[in-house]
């Protein structure tokens, strides 16, 4: 914790490490971080929480054990990623995500609900992606509601593209998947082309898939459902 009580925040990238970026896996939000949030950062975050570092990291050494290792990009308040932990004990969570209100709230569901496998990187998950994770280690990648860039004009931002699903992909133990969600049809419809564009995948299914039983129905999720909202899963392994 810093001197004003707030949440500290991560640091930048080193002296002359540059990453020029035309996506970025995040837009900073305004937000909060509630009293609980800070007392889980001061009490969990030196064991939960990874520092950003331009170097590949040990998996082994940051989970205190071997194991199949799924990256989540983008983990907004917690609720889905605690959910499937818990269901996964087995497997180990790297999640990356930069709202700190964001990180807070899962690091108390990972205090409240005792959950081991779950490791945090507060850094923008496309340099994570470029200078953390050697290629081929990866059990699988999940990817649930990212921005879907409404405007047409601003499509270009959007996270789930070409060149870095391709770096995804080379991450990818064989036989490891990528699982996409959105809520937006027209970005569903570009996440299936660029999925199915890419030479290291092979789609689980003729199209969209069924949501795999480990995703949980959110709260935000079900509110859409009930509003006639529909919402599109994408599964993907390399070949």
């Amino acid at each position: 914790m810093t001197e004003t009580g707030k949440p500290p925040v991560p640091p930048p990238a080193p002296d002359g490490v540059a990453y020029p970026r035309t996506v970025r896996s995040f837009v900073r939000r305004a937000g909060r971080t509630t009293t609980g949030q800070a007392k889980a950062f001061e009490q969990l975050g030196p064991r939960f929480l990874l520092p950003y570092q331009p170097q590949p990291l040990d998996f082994a050494s940051a989970f205190g054990r071997d194991a199949p290792t799924i990256l989540e990009i983008g983990f907004g308040m917690g609720e889905a990623t605690a959910h499937i932990a818990a269901l996964m004990p087995q497997a180990n969570f790297l999640c990356c995500e930069v709202h700190q209100p964001g990180v807070g709230a899962l690091l108390k569901r990972i205090g409240e609900q005792g959950l081991a496998n779950i490791r945090i990187v507060a850094h923008d998950a496309v340099e994570v992606l470029d200078q953390m994770l050697p290629e081929g280690n990866l059990a699988g990648v999940h990817v649930f509601f990212p921005d879907p860039w409404h405007k047409l004009r601003h499509n270009k931002r959007r996270l789930v593209q070409p060149p870095l699903i391709a770096r995804l992909a080379s991450r990818l133990k064989t036989g490891g998947y990528i699982h996409c969600a959105t809520d937006w049809e027209p970005y569903a419809q570009q996440m299936l082309e660029v999925l199915s564009g890419e030479a290291q995948l092979a789609n689980t299914a003729p199209s969209y898939a069924e949501r795999p039983a480990y995703r949980p129905l959110t709260k935000f999720e079900n509110r859409g459902l009930k509003l006639g909202h529909g919402v599109w899963d994408l599964v993907f392994r390399k070949r």
